[in-house]
């Protein structure tokens, strides 16, 4: 996380989005995390951005 500055959490068809360089990071860290505390997968470092869980219409806007 340090190194990104931005956010996307992927949790079934919500999209949050987050500017790690102006927002809290304790929430940003809430929505990569699952429901047993485990990071959520898949995870993905693009950039500067950090993709965190799965979304088809994102993975195709972020890869094409």
């Amino acid at each position: 996380m340090d190194k990104a500055n931005k956010l996307i959490a992927l949790k079934g068809k919500k999209i949050a989005e987050f500017d790690l360089k102006s927002e809290s990071s304790t929430e940003a860290l809430a929505a990569m995390l699952g429901p047993t505390g485990n990071m959520r997968a898949p995870t993905l470092q693009l950039g500067k951005t950090l993709i965190v869980g799965f979304n088809e219409e994102v993975f195709t806007s972020q890869f094409s």
